[in-house]
């Protein structure tokens, strides 16, 4: 099965299933499925930054400060938050992702419910290279030097604004 057959769950603006399709025919059509986003820190407490493949079928080649990626159909935020973490690090055995918030992103083409997530990962990381061309963990200072710098993900880069919004607040 390639990415684009993976059924999802569509769901109505308050998160609630109303059908399934494949992921294809869901980024296609712009139908609102769920995503998860999992912050991933190591042990020095550094940020896992990466740039998407060429290939991803939505924002190839752009970097992200989350690992994640959709919430197939069935699946609970939770079990995607681990499983997605665990693909995207290529590590088992992460403790069970810290849920933090959920939010709607939209943006006039893609729309989904975002699930955030922050988990430490203090194991020796091999990324999917399906999913990752390039990693790194990076210091905030880093990071924030690099969003003037590199295409990010719009959807990472909302929910990275809200994350800090709820940190600071």
């Amino acid at each position: 099965m390639t990415p684009s057959d993976e059924i999802l769950d569509i769901v109505d603006e308050n998160d609630e299933v109303i059908g399934q399709a494949p992921r294809g025919e869901a980024t296609a059509r712009g139908l609102r499925h769920r995503c998860v986003f999992i912050e991933a820190r190591d042990a020095e407490g550094r940020i896992f930054v990466h740039r998407r493949t060429a290939t991803k079928l939505v924002f190839p080649s752009h970097y992200d400060m989350f690992v994640g990626g959709v919430v197939g159909a069935g699946e609970s935020y939770e079990e995607a938050a681990l499983r997605e973490a665990e693909e995207e690090l290529g590590v088992s055995g992460l403790p069970r992702p810290e849920p933090l918030f959920r939010f709607l992103y939209a943006d006039g083409e893609h729309t989904w419910w975002s699930a955030v997530y922050q988990v430490r990962c203090e194991l020796p990381v091999s990324p999917q290279v399906e999913e990752v061309a390039w990693h790194a963990f990076l210091d905030d200072a880093e990071l924030a030097r690099r969003l003037g710098e590199w295409p990010w993900v719009p959807d990472g880069l909302e929910a990275y604004r809200r994350l800090r919004e709820l940190r600071a607040g």
